[in-house]
């Protein structure tokens, strides 16, 4: 299979990562539009990856065969209708990164038969360390899923999903960030209230954090989260002492119930 034209509609953070992660990639520029509402970030993303911006969204169809949906969910009632004659000439694969926005609404508002792929992807595919899940409809075949998810890994990693655990995905990957960051803060706190100057004791937690994640991912199959915390726990030791009292402030359970929150909510957005 050669290489697919990608366009994209929506030219902010997100896209932009992506864009330069393909392109760094090896995906070749001239095989990349974009349009964006507000021209000058589609102009800027060209100038900075050599893709073609695009006057507007038709535009966009016409030159591609998968179509990259970047712009925020709640303006996708507006901007797909709009593009109905020229989805229905062109026909290719849309694929859509909008939060809460299941795949038989994201149908609905495209003409019938149309390959739609969802994909929740995260906020560190700016640094192409994402992490993304994606999940195609019954018209997306395996082979057009499959070039989606190469797009993805471009800018990190990606899996396929079924559809009913992109909410539970989201929770840990699209908002797991956030909870990260606040978890980073926290630890820099802890240390500040012991002497150490904040931004050093940031440094000392984002860098711990990074560690672990990548000593985690080595390990994959070999050992779970649980085997090597057991490692630098020592019996009656400082770490284990530090450990229980986080459990005792309750901290394994506000991480699930914060998986939940986000879950419920993202459920209601889907309703």
């Amino acid at each position: 299979m050669g290489t697919m034209r990608f366009g994209f509609i929506g030219a902010g953070n997100m896209a932009g990562a992506i864009v330069r992660g393909m392109v760094a990639a090896g995906h070749p520029a001239d095989q990349i539009v974009v349009s964006g509402r507000h021209g000058e970030a589609a102009l800027a993303l060209a100038r900075d990856t050599g893709v073609a911006a695009v006057p507007s969204n038709d535009d966009v169809v016409r030159a591609s065969e998968y179509v990259v949906l970047a712009v925020k969910p709640q303006v996708l009632a507006t901007v797909l209708p709009a593009l109905a004659e020229a989805l229905a000439q062109a026909r290719p694969v849309v694929v859509s990164i909008a939060a809460g926005q299941p795949l038989s609404r994201l149908a609905s508002w495209l003409p019938e038969g149309t390959p739609v792929v969802r994909v929740m992807p995260n906020v560190n595919a700016q640094i192409g360390a994402g992490m993304a899940a994606v999940a195609g409809n019954e018209h997306a075949t395996r082979a057009q899923v499959q070039v989606v998810l190469d797009a993805f890994q471009s800018v990190g990693r990606a899996v396929e999903l079924a559809e009913k655990d992109i909410a539970a995905f989201s929770a840990v990957a699209g908002a797991g960030p956030a909870l990260t960051f606040d978890f980073i803060d926290a630890l820099a706190r802890g240390a500040l209230r012991h002497g150490i100057p904040k931004a050093l004791a940031v440094e000392m937690a984002a860098q711990t954090v990074l560690g672990s994640a990548q000593l985690v991912l080595e390990r994959l199959g070999e050992a779970t989260p649980a085997d090597l915390t057991d490692t630098v726990t020592s019996p009656g030791g400082t770490t284990i002492a530090g450990l229980v009292a986080a459990e005792e402030a309750g901290f394994s359970p506000s991480v699930v119930r914060f998986v939940d929150g986000v879950v419920n909510r993202d459920r209601e957005l889907g309703a």
